[in-house]
């Protein structure tokens, strides 16, 4: 196999963790894969190289300064390695072999990279590069840096350049898990997530992979995250299944927009709940849930619209909180899905402007980590899908 191997700060935070790395690696060397590793800063280096910036710096200097952590990590795994014959080279910015490449406006040059990366591959035989995370280079040769995160994004866009067969996320946690374990009791680790569902997780707190990294997964790459302590790269951990798929998609079928209205719906625990559940007994399936300061919406099939009315209209009357449901239809439902959106800064603005300028009212909108979802009349739908296809070409 060909394995790219990412350690990150906390898995080289001492000697001992550097030679369990290096343990591991050799490991893997000597069951003959072909492996590359890219190496985070020890430790919270980076973060402390930042805290004590305290004064004007331009940007080169300044990323050339936050560099000596991964440059650090790097020279320490080489001379791991080589006490255990494996020869390895460190890889870092200035380096001729150097691959990460950014353009003009920071971003990574796909083409360059690609090559350099491929250039690399072609010589792992029996030979182990340990290449900075989080660095890059731009056309001048200056360091520059892909942000917070960026160790994870060097390690899956060189397993995707370099046509590996696996990226091995090395951390301080046993894979993804179903709670966080300081808090939950009896969280326990996750065998496989797919892309999407982590993307959500990470833009949502989860501290797993760096959601720009799994932009660069894509469907025969395999990912896994395991812990540092496990000492093998090969098995265990959780294993990050699919690819991103920008989608532009239009429900073929009309909704039904059922609105209750209440005094302080915001302030009534389990509303949601009572609400949804009235609708779940005659299994009526809930596309989409919208709630504002004193009002929840529930977007349902057009040809059950009149039974989940009676249904929710049972708990207005008896309830003393709420005072009225109304039902509104047809309504149609364009959604945008892909794991690039969070990364798109007015995106947002970019699908409602456009339609709002061509007379079409928006009825609701949805957002999530990865999706947007824009609900129009029935009769405005082939007109807002075009308008949203053309913003997305």
């Amino acid at each position: 196999m060909r394995v790219i191997a990412k350690f990150g700060g906390t898995s080289l935070g001492s000697g001992d963790r550097i030679e369990r790395a290096a343990d591991s690696v050799a490991s893997a060397v000597a069951a003959g894969h072909e492996i590359a590793v890219v190496a985070s800063a020890m430790g919270s280096t980076t973060d402390e190289l930042l805290d004590d910036i305290t004064f004007e710096t331009d940007d080169a200097d300044r990323a050339e300064i936050v560099s000596m952590g991964e440059r650090t990590s790097v020279r320490m795994l080489k001379a791991a390695l080589s006490v255990r014959d494996v020869e390895a080279v460190f890889l870092e910015p200035g380096h001729p072999d150097w691959p990460v490449v950014t353009d003009e406006r920071g971003e990574v040059d796909v083409a360059e990279t690609k090559r350099r990366a491929r250039e690399i591959a072609e010589r792992l035989d029996g030979v182990v590069p340990i290449i900075t995370g989080f660095l890059a280079e731009d056309g001048d040769g200056n360091v520059t840096t892909l942000g917070r995160g960026g160790s994870d994004t060097t390690a899956v866009m060189l397993g995707n350049y370099m046509d590996a067969d696996e990226v091995v996320i090395v951390t301080d946690v046993e894979g993804v898990m179903t709670g966080d374990p300081r808090v939950v009791e009896g969280a326990r680790n996750v065998g496989q997530i797919t892309v999407d569902e982590l993307r959500n997780l990470s833009f949502r707190g989860a501290e797993v992979v760096a959601p720009s990294a799994l932009s660069y997964k894509d469907e025969g790459l395999d990912v896994r995250v395991v812990h540092y302590q496990h000492g093998d790269l090969l098995r265990g951990g959780t294993r990050i299944e699919g690819e991103f798929e920008s989608l532009i998609d239009m429900r073929e079928e009309p909704l039904a927009c059922l609105t209750i209205a209440g005094r302080a719906i915001r302030n009534r625990p389990g509303i949601l709940s009572e609400l949804s559940n009235a609708l779940r007994a005659e299994e009526i399936n809930i596309d989409a849930v919208a709630s504002g300061m004193d009002s929840v919406t529930f977007y349902v099939d057009v040809d059950v619209a009149e039974t989940a009315e009676a249904l929710l209209h049972e708990s207005v009357v008896t309830d003393e909180a709420l005072s009225s449901v109304t039902v509104a239809d047809p309504i149609a439902v364009i959604r945008v899905t892909g794991g690039e959106l969070p990364n798109q800064s007015g995106v947002i603005q970019d699908i409602i402007s456009p339609i709002a300028d061509a007379g079409i009212n928006i009825i609701d909108l949805i957002t999530s980590a990865t999706s947007v979802a824009v609900f129009v009349d029935w009769d405005d739908r082939e007109e807002a899908l075009e308008i949203v296809q053309d913003r997305f070409d």
